[in-house]
């Protein structure tokens, strides 16, 4: 493979690393304007209408033989079950960034990583001895990370970690479903379910205000447009020359540039307990990401569905 293009597509790939892990930051700032429901609801609105250019412009073969197989039908059925777990996920990843840090919101939800292949136990998945490692290692980190010394964890990270449990089982629905309709239609209607459902439990529980949404403009502009449609689109376009290893290790540092948003611009710092179980979180994510590679492909299945992690 030409160096030059792997080159080209792994700094595409660390340019949607850094955008993800900036939208932890941006999701961060707007809570200070608006509720979590009412961001998540216009977010993934901008985020549904972002990516249909990208449907235009990713029209190939491929795209229209994998039509052809399904009808409408089958398209709106994946679309609704992956759009409630995605509402459910993101509900609990914005609801808890009211209670923790960008950085260590963005390592405990990094956790999917590890999730996705042990629950494909349930799917008859073969786990090596690598991946459990990774999890182990992982399940020392986020100890460091969110357990403090009086043996509390706050409520922001026990709302983390149920969010990647969902956002687990949301990647094995579109790892599932997503060798069986168009992925890239499959996305654009599940975020628009995810905004509607966001909305209705907005008008339910939030207050949404035309003035507070304009004082929010930015973090939402940033989380649906850049966070979905720019980084999807570049995700596409980097995996298509890059070493699926080398795509694991660079998309995995999402969380690490989370962290540096954190600090640059929210003033947030870790302590060195914090640090370390955040290099052993991002250790055992790694080589629970690699490890799939080798084995059943569900790191692949991962990397594929990581635009859904938004």
């Amino acid at each position: 493979m030409n160096t030059r293009k792997v080159l080209l597509s792994n700094l595409i790939l660390l340019l949607a690393a850094i955008i993800w892990g900036f939208a932890f930051v941006a999701q961060r700032v707007s809570i200070k304007y608006v509720g979590p429901f009412t961001y998540n609801g216009v977010r993934f609105a901008l985020g549904s209408l972002s990516l249909l250019p990208v449907m235009l412009l990713m029209k190939n073969k491929s795209v229209a033989e994998a039509q052809n197989k399904v009808q409408s039908k089958d398209l709106l059925h994946a679309s609704i079950i992956a759009g409630i777990f995605l509402f459910t996920a993101a509900s609990f990843q914005q609801i808890g960034l009211i209670y923790t840090s960008a950085g260590k919101a963005a390592f405990v939800t990094s956790l999917y990583i590890v999730f996705v292949p042990i629950l494909g136990i349930f799917l008859r998945q073969r786990i090596s001895s690598g991946i459990w490692l990774g999890a182990l290692m992982a399940l020392a980190g986020l100890y460091l990370l969110c357990v403090t010394e009086s043996l509390t964890v706050s409520k922001g990270d026990w709302l983390e970690l149920a969010g990647a449990f969902f956002w687990a089982f949301h990647i094995l629905i579109i790892g599932y479903f997503g060798k069986r309709v168009n992925v890239v239609k499959l996305s654009c209607i599940q975020f628009a379910i995810c905004s509607v459902l966001s909305l209705a439990a907005a008008l339910i529980f939030e207050k949404i205000e035309l003035g507070t949404l304009m004082q929010a403009a930015m973090p939402i502009l940033y989380g649906g447009i850049f966070s979905v449609g720019v980084a999807y689109t570049l995700q596409a376009i980097g995996q298509k020359n890059a070493n699926p290893s080398h795509a694991a290790i660079i998309l995995s540092m999402e969380a690490l540039f989370a962290t540096v948003g954190g600090a640059l611009f929210l003033k947030e710092a870790l302590v060195a307990r914090e640090i370390t179980g955040c290099v052993l979180m991002l250790s055992g994510m790694l080589l629970s990401q690699l490890q799939g590679f080798r084995g059943q492909g569900t790191a692949s299945n991962t990397l594929e569905s990581k635009n859904q992690v938004v």
